[in-house]
């Protein structure tokens, strides 16, 4: 199979990683990407990473009569939170005049099309829906407890970075009965995009430590969906947090331990969790940021003494947080290997 790519939104830092993981993906024919701002300059503009390894350029549209040919059209959109749904009318219906509406792959990395209720949407993000009548054909693409549903599926929401962090901290807790789970996430200055702002400018950031958006992060709907799925009942508390870092999320998850259930219990539950989940690496002591950055894998490890129980994560929110799990999905949805292109080690030191 030979995969024809377009990224909506190639020039922010979700954009740069996904040309870098495709311009090596074995099975990606073709690349392009727009960026109306840079359109008509190379990638290597936004992305100087990528002098010298991927040509092309950024595009202000694209035709998509191009693509009728393809044996295998794909679509990410790296768009700003909201433009992929103000747009997916029109998109859908130029797909549809070029043929190419049933079989192309969209996989939308914003938080556009992750929560299925309208209503749960409205208050996550502060606004209604623009097309509420998308979202029952989006499956949320979180390999790691939601895998049966991505092969074949033709409409994938992109998990959110700190989301996809506290869910595979749940995932090992499937079945209990917590009654309280506490989570704390410290996330780097790129979760909040390539604009700077004051939360991310780098005199304000890099010897500071901060927590915000208090208990109410739009993030919060997702891990309740993983909480369900894995049937964890207790009440979610969760503080995001600014840490004086690029990249990177390291996340926290404190809770009472049920009945009996000691170090060496929690622990084989985490390997039987993990089994199947290639890109889930469970470690000794703590897990390291600068272990998993630029990379696909998840560390993880957990411990438990004196009544409490704790799951430590670790994950690029870039990479395993947006970007890469996104070629992740795409990978599940077409049939391909999970692991296509994706088992690279990050850097270290970082």
């Amino acid at each position: 199979m030979k995969l024809d790519v377009a990224i909506l939104g190639a020039s922010g830092y979700g954009g740069g990683e996904l040309l870098r993981w495709l311009s090596t993906h074995p099975k990606v024919a073709s690349l392009r990407g727009t960026a109306r701002t840079l359109a008509g300059q190379p990638f290597w503009k936004a992305h100087p990473n990528l002098r010298g390894v991927l040509d092309g350029g950024f595009e202000e549209e694209l035709d998509w009569t191009a693509f009728a040919g393809c044996e295998q059209p794909v679509v990410f959109s790296a768009l700003a939170h909201g433009a992929l749904a103000e747009k997916l009318p029109e998109l859908e219906s130029a797909w549809r005049a070029a043929g190419i509406a049933e079989r192309l792959l969209l996989v939308d990395l914003s938080g556009d099309f992750r929560l299925q209720d309208p209503a749960v949407f409205a208050k996550a993000y502060k606004k209604a829906h623009p097309c509420p009548e998308q979202l029952p054909r989006f499956v949320y693409g979180m390999p790691e407890w939601n895998k049966a549903r991505i092969p074949g599926a033709r409409r994938i929401a992109n998990p959110g970075c700190f989301a996809t962090a506290l869910q595979l901290g749940v995932v090992p807790l499937r079945g209990l009965k917590l009654g309280f789970l506490a989570a704390s996430a410290a996330t780097g200055s790129s979760g909040s995009g390539a604009s700077p702002s004051e939360g991310t400018h780098h005199p304000l950031r890099a010897q500071d430590f901060r927590a915000y958006k208090v208990l109410a992060h739009q993030h919060l709907p997702e891990v309740h969906m993983a909480m369900e799925a894995c049937a964890v009942e207790g009440d979610l508390a969760f503080v995001p947090q600014s840490a004086p870092m690029v990249r990177g999320i390291f996340a926290t998850l404190m809770f009472p331990l049920p009945g009996d259930l000691d170090a060496k219990a929690l622990q084989a539950r985490a390997q039987v969790a993990f089994q199947d989940c290639p890109f889930v690496r469970l470690v000794e002591d703590s897990p390291r940021v600068t272990a998993v950055a630029g990379s696909n894998f998840a560390d993880i490890s957990v411990a438990a003494k004196g009544g409490a129980g704790v799951v430590l994560v670790a994950l690029d929110n870039l990479c395993k947080g947006m970007a890469s799990q996104a070629v992740q999905n795409m990978n599940l949805a077409l049939g391909l290997p999970e692991t296509e292109g994706l088992r690279i080690a990050g850097r270290y030191p970082a």
